[in-house]
Protein backbone atom coordinates (compact mmCIF):
# COMPACT_ATOMS: atom_id res chain seq x y z
CA UNK A 1 0.00 0.00 0.00
CA UNK A 2 2.14 2.79 -0.69
CA UNK A 3 1.49 6.19 0.01
CA UNK A 4 2.36 8.78 -3.30
CA UNK A 5 2.49 12.38 -3.29
CA UNK A 6 3.03 14.20 -6.23
CA UNK A 7 3.84 17.71 -6.42
CA UNK A 8 3.73 20.17 -9.51
CA UNK A 9 4.46 24.06 -9.77
CA UNK A 10 2.15 24.78 -12.46
CA UNK A 11 -1.65 24.27 -13.25
CA UNK A 12 -3.22 21.04 -14.81
CA UNK A 13 -7.01 20.47 -15.75
CA UNK A 14 -9.02 18.15 -13.80
CA UNK A 15 -8.64 15.73 -16.29
CA UNK A 16 -4.84 15.80 -16.48
CA UNK A 17 -4.66 16.04 -12.77
CA UNK A 18 -6.73 12.54 -12.30
CA UNK A 19 -4.60 11.15 -15.66
CA UNK A 20 -1.26 12.27 -13.70
CA UNK A 21 -2.51 10.34 -10.61
CA UNK A 22 -3.34 7.59 -12.83
CA UNK A 23 -0.44 7.46 -14.43
CA UNK A 24 1.18 7.11 -11.00
CA UNK A 25 -0.86 4.47 -10.06
CA UNK A 26 -0.47 2.45 -12.82
CA UNK A 27 3.32 2.58 -12.77
CA UNK A 28 2.64 1.48 -9.13
CA UNK A 29 0.71 -1.56 -9.98
CA UNK A 30 3.21 -2.15 -12.75
CA UNK A 31 6.38 -2.10 -11.25
CA UNK A 32 5.64 -3.08 -7.10
CA UNK A 33 2.77 -5.32 -8.10
CA UNK A 34 0.53 -3.98 -5.54
CA UNK A 35 -3.49 -4.22 -5.74
CA UNK A 36 -5.45 -2.47 -8.45
CA UNK A 37 -7.57 -1.11 -5.91
CA UNK A 38 -4.44 -0.22 -3.78
CA UNK A 39 -4.71 3.69 -4.63
CA UNK A 40 -3.24 5.84 -2.10
CA UNK A 41 -2.08 9.38 -3.97
CA UNK A 42 -2.08 12.77 -3.31
CA UNK A 43 -1.71 15.82 -6.20
CA UNK A 44 -0.91 18.87 -4.63
CA UNK A 45 -0.32 22.40 -6.85
CA UNK A 46 2.33 24.93 -5.67
CA UNK A 47 2.37 28.10 -6.97
CA UNK A 48 5.92 28.27 -8.64
CA UNK A 49 7.36 31.39 -6.29
CA UNK A 50 6.98 28.38 -3.67
CA UNK A 51 8.45 25.43 -5.32
CA UNK A 52 11.71 26.42 -6.30
CA UNK A 53 13.50 24.70 -9.39
CA UNK A 54 17.34 23.80 -10.33
CA UNK A 55 18.15 27.04 -12.91
CA UNK A 56 19.53 24.47 -15.51
CA UNK A 57 15.87 22.67 -16.40
CA UNK A 58 14.65 23.75 -19.64
CA UNK A 59 10.89 23.47 -18.55
CA UNK A 60 10.75 24.47 -15.04
CA UNK A 61 6.99 24.77 -15.20
CA UNK A 62 6.82 21.08 -15.78
CA UNK A 63 9.34 20.37 -12.81
CA UNK A 64 7.17 17.03 -11.09
CA UNK A 65 8.37 15.28 -8.34
CA UNK A 66 6.90 11.56 -7.15
CA UNK A 67 7.27 10.72 -3.35
CA UNK A 68 6.35 7.38 -2.47
CA UNK A 69 6.61 6.14 1.15
CA UNK A 70 6.08 1.96 0.93
CA UNK A 71 7.00 -0.85 2.65
CA UNK A 72 10.91 -1.86 2.65
CA UNK A 73 11.46 -4.91 0.53
CA UNK A 74 10.91 -4.34 -2.73
CA UNK A 75 14.71 -4.96 -4.87
CA UNK A 76 16.65 -2.52 -7.00
CA UNK A 77 15.05 -3.81 -10.39
CA UNK A 78 11.53 -2.82 -9.06
CA UNK A 79 12.30 0.77 -8.23
CA UNK A 80 14.08 0.81 -11.20
CA UNK A 81 10.94 -0.35 -12.99
CA UNK A 82 8.78 2.18 -11.66
CA UNK A 83 11.16 5.03 -12.20
CA UNK A 84 11.26 3.81 -16.03
CA UNK A 85 7.31 3.25 -15.81
CA UNK A 86 6.55 6.40 -14.40
CA UNK A 87 8.39 8.55 -16.44
CA UNK A 88 7.17 6.84 -19.70
CA UNK A 89 3.47 7.51 -18.48
CA UNK A 90 4.19 11.22 -17.65
CA UNK A 91 5.88 11.91 -21.04
CA UNK A 92 2.51 11.08 -22.52
CA UNK A 93 0.95 13.05 -20.83
CA UNK A 94 3.36 16.02 -21.70
CA UNK A 95 6.08 15.79 -18.55
CA UNK A 96 8.61 15.54 -19.99
CA UNK A 97 11.40 13.31 -19.10
CA UNK A 98 13.72 15.45 -17.29
CA UNK A 99 11.97 17.51 -15.42
CA UNK A 100 10.62 14.10 -13.49
CA UNK A 101 12.16 13.56 -9.91
CA UNK A 102 11.32 10.66 -8.18
CA UNK A 103 11.95 9.42 -4.41
CA UNK A 104 10.88 6.13 -2.77
CA UNK A 105 11.52 6.03 0.51
CA UNK A 106 11.25 2.33 2.22
CA UNK A 107 9.90 2.27 5.56
CA UNK A 108 9.51 -1.28 7.88
CA UNK A 109 6.29 -2.77 7.73
CA UNK A 110 6.19 -2.37 11.72
CA UNK A 111 5.72 1.71 10.98
CA UNK A 112 2.99 1.29 9.29
CA UNK A 113 -0.59 1.46 11.04
CA UNK A 114 -3.32 -0.03 9.34
CA UNK A 115 -6.86 -1.55 8.89
CA UNK A 116 -8.21 -0.24 12.01
CA UNK A 117 -4.64 0.89 13.95
CA UNK A 118 -3.02 -2.41 13.36
CA UNK A 119 0.79 -3.03 12.78
CA UNK A 120 1.17 -3.97 8.87
CA UNK A 121 3.62 -6.43 10.60
CA UNK A 122 0.92 -8.39 12.25
CA UNK A 123 -1.64 -8.18 8.61
CA UNK A 124 -1.83 -10.60 6.19
CA UNK A 125 -1.09 -7.61 3.61
CA UNK A 126 -2.79 -9.73 0.23
CA UNK A 127 0.50 -8.99 -2.24
CA UNK A 128 3.87 -9.98 -1.86
CA UNK A 129 6.42 -7.01 -0.83
CA UNK A 130 9.64 -8.47 -2.18
CA UNK A 131 9.02 -7.62 -5.59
Amino acid sequence: MPHAQIEVRRSWTVDEEIAIIDAVHEALVAAFRIPVGDKHIRFIEHQPHRFAAPPSLSQPDYLTMVHIDCFAGRSVEAKRRLYREIVERLEVLGIPRDQVSIAVRDLPVENWGIRGGQAACDVDLGFNVGV
